[in-house]
């Protein structure tokens, strides 16, 4: 007869995969509870939560153009960055982003927002905003990302003008347009025309065409006349006008000044 084999007096253990489950349980609760943590704090909070999160990941700095870091803003431009600046920032940034995935289902132009000498700008591509030949806005996607600009910008900002300039390629004119010039300003002026329909102050708003003469890019090729053929919308804080100082310093001084 064999000899019998002695029985373990280890515990019986727990299977494997329950360990492995215990940990996803672990995390998964960690994962609810920080977003819990999250939906109770302020929007000041999350927003600077998310801008750090940005900087650390060098998140859109070299790249895409839809967003803005705030670092970034106060370097280049004299806008004062208040909240609410950027939070006009942020929510513009996001109607771009919405408005780049709708038609980016079409391959269509996307719109970009960059810093500039003033301020910001939005560029939108003249592909996007009309049709060959044209100086109507029919695009929908395009009207709808006027308007959502238009109603952010008489929501939050009252210390901002806005610039908004028409550009073409070198190509001919066409009709019943004389020359780009004309052109660059009748597509700026459907620009201005949308976000006046908003509510948008017409003192805080001015045209300006500059036809071929500032192009991004080479004239020689598709793409670069691509480019070239735009519409902007500047951002620009108000500037303490410095008129009456002058004018005070030149009567002090005993010279008469003709208005």
């Amino acid at each position: 007869m064999g000899k019998k084999k002695c029985k373990c007096d280890c515990p019986v253990c727990l299977p494997a995969w329950l360990a492995a489950f215990g940990d996803l349980m672990s995390l998964l609760l960690c994962f609810f509870v920080l977003l819990l943590s999250m939906s109770t704090m302020d929007a000041k909070k999350v927003s600077d939560a998310v801008g750090s999160l940005s900087g650390a990941l060098s998140v859109l700095e070299g790249g895409m153009k839809t967003e803005i870091s705030q670092e970034r803003m106060q370097q280049a431009t004299p806008l004062e960055t208040t909240e609410e600046t950027t939070d006009t920032v942020n929510k513009i940034s996001s109607a771009a982003t919405e408005t780049n995935e709708m038609t980016k289902q079409t391959s269509g132009p996307a719109i970009t927002i960059e810093e500039a000498e003033e301020g910001f700008m939005i560029n939108l591509p003249a592909e996007l905003l009309f049709k060959e030949k044209s100086v109507l806005i029919e695009n929908e996607d395009a009207i709808l990302f006027l308007k959502r600009i238009g109603l952010i910008f008489t929501q939050t900002q009252s210390d901002v003008d806005i610039s908004i300039q028409g550009h073409t390629d070198n190509t001919q004119a066409f009709k019943p347009y004389k020359n780009n010039w004309e052109i660059s300003t009748a597509r700026a002026i459907s620009v201005l025309q949308i976000l006046e329909a908003q509510g948008v102050d017409p003192m805080k708003m001015g045209v300006t065409g500059y036809g071929a003469y500032r192009p991004r890019a080479t004239n020689e090729t598709p793409k670069g006349r691509a480019k070239n053929r735009r519409v902007e919308i500047h951002f620009i804080g108000n500037k303490p006008k410095q008129k009456d100082k002058a004018k005070q310093s030149i009567l002090d001084a005993g010279i008469e000044v003709k208005e």
